[in-house]
């Protein structure tokens, strides 16, 4: 009998803080990506990329790092998740270890969890394979790295070709914070091509028209396949789920001495002290991770105009108001959204009002419309999606009903003339009558 109690009490001390690290996941009330396994081909990128891990410890992040091919490794045990976030620095591995695979990540990543994958020249069918179930297709050319003789780096290893000096970055405040990058970005690797029909896939840095795809080892007979502006250098990827995906073609952007370079574009006067690597990946992790631009929608609220609890149903021609609330996620705590392209519909089969909110810029969004003279079952639905932000979906049913018998008004004044016409065919009649039956 003691042993069986000392035995459960062994496994009760074993599950307790196995239970603790399932219990504090990703919550929607706090966002942000707290634990991140780190796949790497070796333990050496630890410490050769060491900044940009320091950068993400620094932020509160738990970073754990493993072998790819490790027999051990599992993204989740016993239907929960151990990882918030996944980053695939393994570019040449053939094969994943334990229960980790291709199904398995995209598994995790729709699950809601988040995913950076670095490449470069060597990268595996396995990572290929990865990065086209997320929408990005590398070059397949062996040995293929991106080249521009016009854009290229000057001030690192001696004028390289290979290494690119990339400036065109997405436009977007949300991705890449408000702070310009000054200094350009070093990029040594593959390009990649993204499908331009889908809205879910955004190029973050793009090579310049110049620039192309080949091996340079060997002579170009045959026009590359990705070249100019159409070379994506890195993308991201936010799923339907609002999961996120930031894709690169370079490991070594990533790196201690791509951070520490001075760089020179080739054409340019100006030489940076240091590259903008640091800068642009550091901004894009705040992203990938939900630091930034992930909002938060509550208190939906609506009501007759005058009242303030929220009927069970409406009434054709009800004047009605509605409110909703939205939070963004600054990385600590909540502060307000502010923007002016949020619109509510009230919609049955089609939007029958379609309205912009106003805002109080302090989250608060609000409207106030006619309810349509049509009766049946309405939905207040709100439908947010923009560039860099997660997507808001939000709907509430509610019933509207025609007048009742006893509440339609005495005399509608539209039917005047109406009511004037049958008093005066009364009246012609009787006028008749009485000529009729008193004349001679």
């Amino acid at each position: 009998m003691m042993s069986i109690i000392f035995r459960s009490l062994i496994l009760l001390g074993i599950a307790i803080p196995f239970l603790a690290v399932l219990c504090d996941s990703f919550s929607p009330e706090n966002p942000t990506d707290r634990r991140i396994l780190v796949l790497v081909d070796d333990f050496a990128i630890k410490s050769s990329h060491s900044l940009y891990f320091k950068s993400l410890q620094s932020r509160g992040f738990e970073v754990e790092f493993k072998l790819a091919d490790d027999p051990k490794i599992a993204l989740q045990r016993y239907g929960q998740y151990l990882y918030d976030a996944l980053i695939i620095f393994s570019p040449s591995v053939e094969r994943f270890g334990g229960s980790i695979n291709a199904a398995a990540i995209m598994e995790f990543v729709d699950a809601g969890h988040d995913l950076i994958l670095a490449a470069d020249e060597s990268a595996s069918d396995l990572i290929r394979e990865v990065a086209i179930e997320c929408g990005v297709d590398f070059d397949e050319e062996p040995g293929a790295v991106v080249i521009d003789h016009t854009s290229y780096a000057v001030s690192a290893m001696d004028g390289d070709h290979t290494i690119i000096a990339a400036d065109d970055f997405i436009k977007s405040d949300v991705i890449l914070g408000s702070k310009t990058i000054e200094a350009p970005v070093l990029f040594q690797g593959i390009s990649h091509s993204v499908n331009p029909a889908s809205n879910l896939v955004l190029k973050v840095l793009s090579a310049s028209p110049s620039a192309y795809s080949a091996n340079p080892k060997s002579k170009l007979l045959n026009p590359p396949a990705i070249y100019g502006s159409a070379s994506s250098l890195v993308s991201v990827v936010q799923a339907r789920n609002n999961a996120r995906i930031v894709i690169s073609g370079s490991l070594k952007m990533f790196s201690n001495q791509f951070f520490r370079y001075g760089v020179q574009k080739a054409g340019t006067p100006t030489k940076h002290e240091k590259s903008g690597n640091e800068q642009f990946l550091t901004e894009i992790s705040k992203w990938v991770f939900h630091e930034r631009g992930h909002l938060k929608a509550v208190n939906v609220r609506h009501h007759k105009v005058g009242k303030v609890d929220e009927p069970f149903m409406y009434r054709i021609n009800d004047d009605l108001e509605y409110s909703v609330e939205i939070f963004e996620w600054s990385g600590a705590n909540w502060e307000p959204y502010v923007a002016d392209d949020v619109q509510v519909q009230f919609y049955m089969m089609s939007p029958y009002v379609l309205k912009t909110l106003s805002t109080d810029q302090k989250g608060v969004y609000y409207t106030s419309f006619k309810v349509p003279d049509v009766y049946g079952v309405f939905q207040f639905k709100v439908e947010y999606q923009r560039l860099g932000y997660t997507s808001l979906s939000l709907s509430k049913q509610i019933p509207v009903r025609p007048f009742r018998h006893n509440e339609y008004e005495r005399f509608i004044t539209a039917a005047f003339p109406y009511y004037g016409a049958s008093f005066s065919m009364m009246t012609g009649f009787l006028l008749f009558t009485i000529f009729y039956l008193y004349n001679k």
